[in-house]
């Protein structure tokens, strides 16, 4: 069994609930139907239900015969959703420190679905997030560091890519963690130290298998 298939049966055995906030983009609700076909994540739709049908009707010909899984997915639209008043007193317990009132952190929830999306998981109401598609790096760590916040014992906010390299004798069976390759773009001696054990702790909670950790230099010069 290949990594992808073994982390999907992982999922399978352990079915979180995960958010999909980025619905006006096709790749997001073709993720979805994937997804829910598969059975491996329950999903959260951030949007209106009438639209996000209307707009998965772009699928390719491939995924329309599956368009009836989404059926399975949660909609959530912000603008009238019943939670939205317990977000909005979390957000504001969350961000008083900064002057967030609750008019500003109900515009915020309402007009912005990362904020929402980090809100329902921060709440408890959903076990994680995917974004990225149409939104930078930046906005969708802002949410989720402002409302989700940082592990007790992480000192730095790090990213790492898994690579699954086929027929390849190193890694675990060909499967790497790269860090950090899209965040901390200039790291001193100590922070680099940080990413590789935040790293090795992430390889070791996704792979179920003790890490060896190499440190690498890379230049964008060739």
């Amino acid at each position: 069994m290949g990594f992808i298939d073994t982390i999907k049966a992982q999922a399978r055995a352990n079915k979180k609930k995960i958010i999909l906030p980025e619905v006006t983009d096709l790749r997001t609700i073709e993720a979805a139907v994937k997804i829910l076909s598969e059975g491996f994540a329950d999903i959260v739709l951030v949007g209106q239900k009438d639209e996000i049908l209307t707009q998965a009707k772009g699928l390719s010909q491939a995924h329309l015969p599956l368009i009836e899984a989404l059926n399975n997915a949660t909609f959530l639209n912000a603008k009238d959703s019943a939670l939205l008043d317990d977000l909005t007193a979390l957000l504001v317990k969350l961000r008083a420190h900064k002057g967030m009132d609750s008019t500003q952190a109900r515009e915020l929830l309402v007009n912005d679905n990362l904020y929402f999306g980090a809100a329902l998981v921060k709440s408890g109401r959903a076990d994680g997030m995917v974004a990225g598609a149409i939104h930078a790096t930046a906005d969708v760590l802002r949410a989720a560091l402002q409302i989700v916040g940082t592990a007790a014992d992480s000192k730095l906010v790090s990213s790492f890519f898994i690579m699954d390299i086929p027929h390849c004798d190193y890694g675990l069976n060909g499967t790497f963690v790269f860090s950090d390759c899209g965040l901390c773009q200039n790291p001193t001696a100590e922070e680099l130290a940080h990413i590789a054990i935040s790293s090795a702790k992430s390889f070791e909670s996704v792979m179920h298998s003790e890490a060896m950790v190499a440190m690498l230099s890379h230049s964008t010069y060739g």
